[in-house]
């Protein structure tokens, strides 16, 4: 990894910064040059080596006054999505490895307690740190030890439910914390936060303008000395009416003593607020509005391109590399436009993620049929269910490793009913940078032990155009569709096809072992079988495409044919395809010897997908050395 040509020796301030202690000696006014600074370094790093930028620029001056009041790791700060921590990371000893950010062997994107004393708390998926934050204040009363617990919350963490859960009982608690409310009035895509929305909407409301302009003219035309009188009086009712409908009544309600709403670019301004309230007891909330991509002018157009990007030019925002294939999440989306047009009753359902899914097709074609709950998966999935009761085929698109948070829901609220939900898992498998908390390294297992689930994955972009169709055809229960993150292989077809539920198919003929595969690894099976025709191994690939049910045709004429036979998958080996098919033979008493290959029992790390791939021994290589091993090794005795 090479580093940036950023001169740190050309900085004023930032140079000279290693951790919180070297910010204590710095003036005031010099936290502003500092901000600057900051801002410049984040972009021309993130702008080489990619990565979550948009948060970062945002929370700059709030970062730099959290680290300047309170006492650090001492004082625990606990952030909410870990993409807002760029800036901290740079401030607490690791300036010189931003440039590794989310690169094998590098630091993580995210917070992250075993990379650093300052990381509080790990967090990587959203609504998290109010709950943390309430346990580690719980902890330290407990012990009787002596710190601040600050947590820093937004980025869309407010839209979900868990958030709310946590409130309520820190208010009950009433534990001394310190909740700042970063409201960029964003998460990925534009926030579903219906407080925040009334808020906004208020201020900008014509009539509420045109009388704030009338009451103001008109106290213009009264003797000067009752004039300012008079305008006094009326900023404060103004601010009485802000008081009562801003957000500020809710947090009061829930047991919050409410500040704000601040600048929260104005970083003066924070760190004397901040000193004013660190001793207050109980409860505090400080609502502090940012701007997520502050600096470059090109932020604005390109808000939800900045959350996460690939390399690009820090000029204009556009990214270096781009493929001429299309990506399989936009096949989906596409696909999904395709047959909402043909059929009335499909609409689709994301949690705050719209691009990230496909899904901003929909919204901007069919913005009618299209519903963003915000950072609430649990809630989706029940709002999909819902909608199945009355007849509509809702497409439920969340990341593999976000649909985790509602698995009580896909049980309690669709299985047992037996409704017709169709869950469409973006990201299923190995993801690269953002490593461990958003592999989706574990849908296959978890979703297997629902009964009645029928679960799918496409080794290719005309698949998942035919699985989709299928899916929204299939009205006897849920079922799924889990595919990778990245481009498809090649360009999509123009039709649709309905796959029989349960059939696979042999995509390579052969005589001494069989590879059984399932969505991403079939073409790496595939190329492993060439390598393996190479040594004189002749191994037959078989596209399975259905984890449940399993084709048990297919499997009985493999079990006959072959004594040796490998699974592969990249979900965790517990619970997924390969123990299907293990739990397949013991059940209707075949002794085949059969090899489990995928993810192993641990979190992985992030890297690139290729790279991780040839650690794990997944690509076509290692899957064509795991093949040769098994088939050249003798058989187990049972």
């Amino acid at each position: 990894m090479d580093e940036v040509n950023f001169d740190i020796n050309n900085t004023k301030f930032l140079k000279n910064i290693e951790y919180p202690s070297d910010l204590k000696k710095l003036s005031l006014p010099d936290l502003r040059e500092l901000s600057d600074e900051l801002r410049d370094f984040l972009m021309d790093t993130i702008s080489r080596v990619g990565g979550h930028l948009g948060s970062s620029l945002g929370v700059v001056e709030l970062t730099l006054a959290l680290h300047y009041v309170f006492d650090t790791p001492k004082d625990k700060l606990i952030w909410d999505v870990g993409h807002q921590g760029y800036i901290h990371k740079i401030l607490t000893g690791r300036k010189s490895l931003l440039h590794t950010i989310r690169q094998k062997g590098g630091i993580s994107g995210f917070l992250k307690r075993s990379e650093s004393e300052y990381d509080a708390f790990g967090a990587g998926h959203a609504t998290t740190s109010l709950s943390a934050s309430l346990g580690i204040a719980t902890a330290r009363d407990f012990q009787k030890k002596k710190f601040k617990v600050i947590t820093i919350i937004g980025d869309g963490s407010m839209t979900g439910g868990m958030a709310y859960e946590a409130m309520n009982n820190i208010g009950l608690l009433k534990k001394d914390m310190i909740v700042v409310l970063n409201d960029n009035k964003m998460s990925i895509a534009p926030n579903r936060w219906t407080v925040q929305n009334y808020f906004t909407d208020l201020m900008l409301n014509e009539s509420y303008n045109r009388l704030r302009n009338k009451v103001w003219n008109l106290t213009g035309k009264i003797e000067k000395k009752n004039s300012d009188r008079l305008r006094a009086l009326a900023a404060k009712i103004e601010g009485g009416l802000k008081g009562v409908l801003t957000p500020g009544m809710l947090f009061e309600a829930l047991g919050f003593r409410y500040f704000g709403p601040i600048n929260g670019h104005n970083v003066v301004n924070l760190v004397r607020t901040l000193e004013e309230i660190k001793n207050f007891s109980g409860p505090l909330l400080v609502h502090v509005f940012t701007e997520k991509g502050k600096g470059p002018s090109y932020a604005s157009k390109h808000y939800q391109k900045l959350h996460a990007l690939n390399p690009f030019d820090k000029t204009t925002g556009i990214e270096l590399k781009k493929s001429t294939v299309p990506a399989y999440t936009t096949v989906f989306g596409n696909a999904l436009v395709e047959l909402a047009r043909k059929d009335e009753k499909i609409v689709a359902i994301t949690a705050a993620m719209p691009d990230g899914t496909g899904l901003n097709i929909m919204r901007e074609k069919m913005p009618d049929k299209y519903f963003d709950v915000g950072i609430a998966e649990q809630h989706a999935v029940t709002f999909a269910a819902g909608l199945s009761t009355e007849g509509f085929t809702p497409v439920v698109a969340i990341y593999s490793t976000f649909l985790q948070r509602a698995f009580d829901q896909i049980i309690h609220d669709v299985a047992t009913q037996k409704l017709s939900v169709v869950f469409v898992l973006d990201r299923g498998g190995l993801v690269g940078a953002d490593g461990p908390t958003h592999h989706g390294a574990f849908d296959l297992s978890y979703l297997r032990l629902i009964p009645g689930m029928v679960i799918m994955a496409p080794m290719d972009e005309n698949e998942l155009r035919d699985m989709l169709y299928t899916a929204t055809l299939y009205k006897r229960g849920p079922i799924a569709m889990r595919y990778p993150r990245g481009n498809a292989p090649g360009f999509p077809k123009d039709t649709f096809t309905k796959l029989e539920i349960g059939k696979g198919e042999v995509v390579r003929e052969g005589s001494d072992a069989a590879i059984l595969a399932v969505g991403s690894m079939v073409h790496n099976s595939v190329k492993a079988a060439e390598l393996l025709e190479a040594k004189g191994i002749s191994a037959q690939v078989v596209n399975m495409r259905f984890v449940k049910p399993l084709d048990s045709d297919m499997l009985r004429i493999i079990f006959d044919k072959f004594d040796k036979v490998i699974t592969v998958e990249e979900n965790t080996i517990l619970g997924g395809f390969g123990s299907a098919v293990c739990e397949f033979a013991e059940q209707y008493g075949f002794k085949n010897d059969i090899r489990i290959h995928g993810l192993p029992d641990k979190f992985i790390e992030h890297g690139k997908p290729e790279e991780l791939h040839a650690d794990l021994r997944l690509d076509a290589e290692g899957i064509s050395v795991v093949a040769e091993e098994f088939i050249k090794s003798k058989k187990k005795v049972s």
